[in-house]
């Protein structure tokens, strides 16, 4: 009699219906199932912890403001919210952790209590050329419109709450959210003053631009930074430390280097050479930018910036564009990470005009934020007055 069903009996011994376990692709496939759904559920959970952390938060800062405005008036209120919270749910609700979340509260207010679903790169850019100093009325229209983010935990959000520049906060927000960075990784980047670093190098509009809507890598000058923080290497401080040991310091931890360089860095080849009939040259890093789709070539410099410093690079970037870039490659570009950046080289050089030619100075210790501030301050009275200086033979020649 022939079969109803088209699913085999159980003395058949085909297999092109289903794969067994011990062939390992079905149990893979249950694997990836369960895998996913627990990680929605972990996602799940997060999300409405941080939703009920915001909410108590709003809570607390309602009573409190409804009630005396005394400290000790508000630190027994805490005391006894805490106790009764431990009592009936456990650990996690201590007078420290409901702090954090009237802080919570306090630093998000404007935000709406949901967790988001709309990507972040629907965020249209902002064209109002705005100072760092004036990006927060602007903000407030902005946020006010968005949630939480699904990807983001209670911890991230508890990190976040410690920058007190909001623009600041929505850049590290953005980029912990794209990056998927864990909560020890958003830390570093905040202790790395990432955001100030990456201000050095952008115009009023290209500031808004980061804060409202992260870092996005359309050009070579979109990847610098200025400047590198290596302080992961531990690196002794010694007179004589020479080139090779930064460099092997930075292959030996290439892993947070690469996270330090930025998006779409992978590493291709140390000490990588190039030879023309006569004589051989050797770069000291190479990496590939999938963002960008380009070499980025990296040269390590232990003194002040020097125009032969300049002049190298470019030499090395123009070999590997005839010698090693296919046609499917974007133009090269040369980074030369150097203890001291001359700003006067770096002005009458080929650094100036170049789209594809930067220097860096890489500190390996961290800096404080207000020495970072200093930085750019200094900077940017060094670029006007060169600018003013441009411009005074063009209105003596009017």
């Amino acid at each position: 009699m022939a079969r109803k069903s088209g699913l085999p009996d159980s003395g058949d011994t085909r297999t092109d219906l289903i794969t067994t376990p011990s062939d390992g692709a079905l149990m893979d496939r249950v694997v990836h199932i369960l895998d996913q759904a627990r990680a929605n559920v972990v996602r799940a959970v997060n999300s409405n912890m941080v939703l009920a952390y915001w909410l108590i938060g709003r809570e607390i800062v309602t009573a409190l403001q409804g009630g005396e405005e005394r400290a000790d008036y508000g630190g027994k209120v805490l005391e006894e919210l805490s106790a009764a919270l431990t009592r009936h749910y456990g650990r996690g609700f201590s007078v420290t952790n409901l702090k954090y979340f009237r802080l919570f509260y306090q630093t998000y207010a404007e935000r709406r209590a949901e967790i988001r679903h709309e990507s972040r790169d629907e965020l249209a850019p902002v064209a109002d050329a705005v100072a760092l100093d004036d990006l927060a009325m602007a903000l407030a229209q902005r946020e006010s419109l968005q949630g939480f983010s699904p990807r983001l935990s209670w911890t991230h959000y508890r990190t976040l709450c410690r920058v007190e520049q909001r623009a600041e906060r929505l850049f590290y927000e953005i980029e912990a959210e794209r990056c998927q960075w864990s909560q020890p990784e958003l830390e570093r980047q905040m202790h790395s003053h990432l955001f100030l670093r990456l201000v050095k190098s952008r115009d009023k509009a290209g500031v808004m631009q980061l804060a409202l809507e992260g870092q996005r890598i359309e050009k070579p000058l979109d990847v610098i930074r200025h400047p590198y923080v290596l302080d992961f290497l531990a690196l002794p401080e010694v007179p004589r430390l020479r080139e090779s040991d930064l460099e092997a310091a930075l292959i030996d931890k290439l892993q947070p280097f690469l996270l330090e360089l930025g998006k779409g860095f992978a590493f291709v080849e140390r000490q990588h050479r190039i030879a023309t009939e006569f004589q051989h040259y050797y770069i000291d890093l190479v990496f590939y930018n999938y963002l960008l789709k380009c070499f980025v070539l990296v040269d390590l410099k232990m003194g002040k910036l020097t125009h032969q410093d300049v002049g190298q690079m470019d030499m090395y970037v123009r070999m590997f564009d005839d010698l090693r870039r296919s046609e499917t490659d974007g133009p090269t570009v040369g980074l030369i990470l150097c203890a001291e950046r001359d700003e006067v080289v770096a002005r009458y050089s080929m650094l100036h005009e170049s789209r594809k030619l930067f220097a860096s100075k890489y500190m390996t210790v961290l800096p404080s934020e207000e020495e970072l501030r200093r930085e750019i301050e200094r900077e940017r009275a060094a670029l006007e007055s060169a600018r003013q200086r441009d411009e005074k033979p063009l209105r003596e020649s009017e």
